[in-house]
């Protein structure tokens, strides 16, 4: 029985729109790095922030599946709406703030001098405040979009 229904779960279409939109959406991040600093970053792929957004990749990927599957009427369509809503107001709105505050920080904090600055770097000398945390809202666009094409592809009639 608990195999069977492991089968079932790895088998589920909704969970493979949502996973790929995810993989999709992370692995363009890695792209869209190396167009912006002529490097390949692998660490990109699982680092929050940038273009596109895979919050809002997947939870797109959930509601269109779930709207395919379910109907649009249905009570569980709406809590994926909702769903859906607060994970991309999150991202553009209170993750993208953090992020904005995070630069303002590193650049006070590289105008100390020597003596009085604050430790937020590693031993490399790399900024321990992440600056790209959220998202803007083309990035929210593009995610969605990849959301929406790999539900399509996996839940399309």
């Amino acid at each position: 029985m608990y195999y069977h229904n492991i089968a079932l779960l790895l088998g589920n279409r909704l969970l493979w729109s949502v996973g790929s939109a995810w993989f999709l959406a992370q692995a363009l991040k890695i792209v869209t790095n190396f167009f912006k600093e002529k490097k390949i970053n692998l660490h990109r792929f699982v680092e929050p922030g940038g273009m596109p957004s895979s919050h809002a990749a997947m939870v797109i990927a959930l509601l269109v599946g779930v709207g395919i599957k379910e109907g649009i009427p249905s009570t569980i369509f709406i809590v994926t709406l909702v769903f859906s809503l607060a994970i991309i107001y999150e991202a553009i709105g209170v993750r993208r703030a953090v992020g904005n505050q995070a630069e303002i920080l590193n650049q006070i904090i590289s105008k100390l001098p020597q003596r009085e600055q604050i430790k937020f770097q590693d031993k490399k000398g790399k900024k321990l405040l992440k600056e790209t945390i959220g998202h803007s809202p083309l990035e929210v666009v593009v995610g969605s979009i990849i959301g929406l094409i790999m539900a399509l592809i996996w839940l399309g009639r």
